[in-house]
């Protein structure tokens, strides 16, 4: 045997004994994700599969071998996790703690920070054309879809309003612009009643950076009433 064979076996052998078992990896991550209570990102599970496993790979052979079956493997909010197969939902419906179902104005405030964020109380009330009650964003801020952002750079220095990973992980979305455009979003019931004729959907951004006309919370916004004002229409 020559030295260049040697060569390429030597190499060989140390390839073999360096690259990760994926069989093995794969078990590995799918343990991860199944005993975790939260979704985990990509840097995530590479911190914890063999040096030099490819996570993207494993993720996309995991997500195809539960495909079909009763739950499957999903990206939420940029987080891996085991959710039920969507067709099968009813089946567990009797075994949920049944939430408070949201009331028409608390589902179309909610719509409307998910599509205007950074977005005002006052905001709100302009798209919807009737007045928002405190009650109201409480509430969605109570469900945790809903977090307070800065304030914005304008007389009053008003609170701004965006919604949360938990938002996006509740609705089954990876990202905000997955969100439905407007007519898939009236027939979901999210807008109903007074929706103005003209009103328009934008490309929602819930990037965590304050943009130019927002400045940061301060420690007592987090305890002090953000604002007062009449209830719901």
């Amino acid at each position: 045997m020559d030295s260049m064979t040697d060569d390429r076996v030597e190499n060989a052998i140390s390839e073999d004994q360096t690259s990760p078992d994926r069989g093995e990896a794969l078990r590995i991550a799918e343990a991860l994700l199944f005993a975790s209570a939260e979704p985990f990102t990509v840097e995530e599970l590479a911190g914890r599969l063999p040096e030099g496993t490819d996570v993207g790979a494993i993720l996309d052979e995991l997500s195809a071998q539960y495909a079909g079956r009763g739950v499957n493997l999903v990206r939420v909010s940029g987080r891996w996790a085991f959710r039920t197969a969507s067709d099968l939902s009813f089946v567990l419906a009797r075994d949920v703690v049944e939430q408070k179902k949201l009331s028409r104005a608390a589902m179309e405030t909610l719509a409307i920070v998910a599509y205007h964020q950074p977005v005002t109380r006052a905001e709100i009330e302009e798209i919807r054309g009737v007045a928002t009650s405190k009650g109201t964003l409480d509430l969605l801020l109570e469900t945790g879809w809903v977090r307070l952002r800065g304030r914005r750079r304008a007389p009053g220095r008003p609170v701004t309003y965006g919604t949360t990973p938990e938002f996006l992980d509740h609705f089954g979305l990876d990202a905000i612009d997955d969100l439905p455009g407007l007519e898939e979003l009236k027939g979901s019931g999210f807008m109903e009643g007074r929706v103005p004729s003209d009103l328009s959907v934008p490309i929602p951004s819930d990037d965590n950076t304050l943009r130019e006309d927002e400045d940061p919370l301060e420690q007592d916004d987090l305890f002090e009433p953000m604002e007062l004002g009449d209830g719901d229409e």
